[in-house]
């Protein structure tokens, strides 16, 4: 019954050769035909609303599926659908035409669907502009050049009016502004931090997610240093030095299984997130050991074929959802109409790539082992990367969207983020159980009626690469201190978090682990177990829950006076299962003068490899607790010496 239920159009599809990949953006191409306006410039995909106007989200739908559709045809493929797109640049460009996608303005959202429509011209001129007539070709061009002059983001939006110049540029035509394109890319490129790194907008800003990478920024950068390569060689050459150091940073945010670790915003893009493997091959780039060409296929294509196979991605017509494994609006931006997921066809880049490339002749490679069983710590980032135990994770302390964004907390500000486990966010804002609060010290100073999870984490640090330290203000008179510990070698599938809480007022703290999937084998909720049996288990100190999904659980190895619960948090708040146990520590805390100190250990193992709940014996790694390291202990002795 699960196969039936948890089956996808695509699930038959190998995704292995360069007619696989073709094969599945074709099936995902053609059940947008019943959702194109007649004259092909609009693509109306469902009835939610965004911050922007109507128009501009089903141009938003008609935009981004180009990215793959230009790829296949640079790349030698034919889609008998093509007709639709080259009509809808004449209809949409047409101020004539009721179907005109209207004149940009400043910051408009028109201006980031140039992106994919400027790419396009680039890599398929012959088969999307040539097919234009001289009078859609003016109104095109005009359209497209007329965000020249128009105020935008100062963010990864610049890139979007480059590759509007970069296809006027390779189009001839009269409306490229070589001026503003290297204006806009000397003003990118002070986004640059060094280490590969660029964060998502000017200085002070700490926010580098997946749009530092997949969803804009090196993807951006590659794709740039192989279109323009020949005008601008020297910056398309330290593109591609800046890509070689970000990859080995890179990879360590996918698992073996293929995941990348949600992280940040806009996570509907879903396999966008695997993109930037694709544009290391299309930009030609000579790569770093231990990455090969076998490795970066593996890398992008076993992304690839998790997302084929997730059923809750795709509606019954092949269409993508918005959400992440499931249709799910608690997570989404107000940014996310019906065509946005449709980013996440900057993946097909590669079909843009002869079949002699070594991306397609080279056999895929699994994982690399030397990047197995390793923990890693990233200073532009402000993450510890760590899979050891085979649960691929970050420990986080520092980011923050630089502008509101909904869930922003969850989304940034969380203490660990997992390949397996995803992370969740409110549903609601009146129980624990509606916060969704995974990964977070959650404080309540109303009896737990609201709480505050933390968001702007201030002095944040790697401490001699071992460990994440940082600061939180919740209120003006509480102030939470964290330390951040990775797995290590003798306990691989156990973190510990450190707080130091001192608060004028008194406090309720809940602290959770991971969310896991919550129900047994015949669907029905966990209830409590013992031993390694699927159920929930609840004592002094100790929460835990153990599922078809694997095994999380949480322990106060500090006072023990923290009650440990399994808690069934509400539908939907998880990004990767819609039921889902949250294991939690709760207490009271008295107003006082003095520190409190919440030491905590964090376990979980995924399941893997085809294999249904955590590998047998986790009990015995369960049952050796981690040490807090030395440094950090001294410092809680030395704070309760002082008493």
């Amino acid at each position: 019954m699960e196969a039936f239920l948890n089956r996808t159009p695509f699930s038959s599809n190998p995704l292995k050769s360069k007619d696989d990949l073709a094969k599945f953006l074709k099936e995902l191409l053609d059940p947008l035909a019943a959702h194109t306006s007649p004259g092909g410039a609009r693509i109306h995909l469902g009835y939610t609303g965004t911050h922007f106007d109507d128009v501009a989200a089903q141009l938003e739908g008609f935009s981004r599926p180009i990215w793959g559709l230009a790829a296949l045809l640079g790349g030698g493929g034919v889609y008998d659908g093509t007709k639709r797109w080259v009509d809808g640049f004449a209809n949409g460009s047409d101020p004539q035409s009721e179907e005109f996608w209207g004149n940009m303005r400043d910051k408009d959202q028109r201006m980031v669907e140039c992106s994919a429509i400027g790419f396009s011209i680039a890599v398929a001129k012959e088969q999307l502009w040539d097919p234009l007539s001289p009078e859609a070709k003016a109104n095109f061009e005009n359209w497209l050049g007329g965000m020249n002059d128009k105020e935008m983001p100062n963010t990864n939006w610049l890139w979007f009016r480059v590759f509007a110049n970069l296809g006027l540029s390779k189009a001839g035509s009269p409306r490229f502004d070589a001026n503003r394109m290297k204006a806009d890319l000397d003003h990118l490129d002070t986004f640059y931090i060094g280490g590969g790194w660029s964060r998502d907008g000017p200085e002070g800003v700490i926010q580098l997610d997946y749009y530092s990478s997949s969803f804009a920024i090196q993807f951006a950068q590659l794709a740039y240093s192989k279109l323009a390569r020949d005008e601008d060689p020297e910056r398309c050459e330290e593109y591609r030095n800046r890509a070689r150091t970000f990859a080995l940073d890179f990879v360590h945010y996918f698992d073996e299984e293929g995941r990348a670790i949600p992280f940040g915003r806009s996570l509907t893009y879903r396999f966008a997130m695997s993109s930037f493997w694709g544009a290391l091959a299309f930009a030609d780039v000579e790569l770093p050991a231990p990455l090969t060409w076998g490795v970066i296929k593996g890398l992008q294509l076993r992304n690839i074929r998790y997302w084929a196979k997730e059923a809750g991605a795709y509606n019954s017509d092949g269409t993508l959802t918005i959400g992440y494994c499931y249709p799910n609006h608690n997570i989404t931006e107000n940014y996310n109409s019906p065509g946005s997921p449709y980013w996440c066809c900057k993946s097909f880049v590669t079909l843009a790539l002869p079949e002699t490339h070594p991306f397609w002749t080279s056999a895929e490679e699994p994982y690399p082992v030397e990047l197995r069983e390793t923990v890693k710590a990233l200073q532009n980032p402000l993450h510890i990367m760590s899979n050891l135990g085979g649960h691929t994770l970050l420990l986080s302390s520092g980011q923050q969207c630089s502008y509101p964004v909904k869930q922003s907390a969850a989304k940034y500000g969380k203490l660990a983020y997992s390949s397996a486990f995803g992370y969740s966010v409110p549903v609601g804002s009146l129980t624990l159980e509606e916060l969704g609060g995974d990964n977070t010290v959650a404080l309540s100073d109303d009896n737990g009626e609201t709480w505050k999870c933390r968001r702007a984490t201030k002095e944040a640090r790697i401490e001699g690469g071992k460990w994440l330290r940082s600061m939180w203000y919740p209120w003006n008179d509480v102030e939470v201190e964290t330390w951040l510990v990775p797995p290590q070698k003798e306990t691989p599938l156990w973190h510990v978090r450190v707080h130091r809480i001192k608060t004028a007022r008194a406090l309720t703290s809940a602290e959770g682990g991971f969310a896991i999937y919550g129900q047994r084998e015949d669907g029905r909720a966990l209830e409590p177990s013992t031993g390694e049996d699927f159920g929930t288990h609840e004592k002094a100190g100790e929460g835990r829950a153990a599922s078809k999904a694997g095994v999380s659980g949480i322990v106060d190895i500090g006072s023990g006076e923290r009650k440990g619960i399994a808690l069934r948090t509400d539908a939907n708040t998880n990004l990767m299962v819609p039921r889902a146990v949250l294991p939690t520590l709760k207490h009271e805390h008295r107003a006082s003068d003095k520190s409190i100190w919440l030491v905590t250990a964090v376990f979980a193992e995924p399941s893997s490899g085809g294999r249904v709940g955590a590998k047998p014996g986790w009990t015995t790694q369960w049952n050796e607790r981690p040490k807090v390291p030395k440094e950090i202990s001294a410092l809680i002795m030395k704070a309760y010496t002082r008493r």
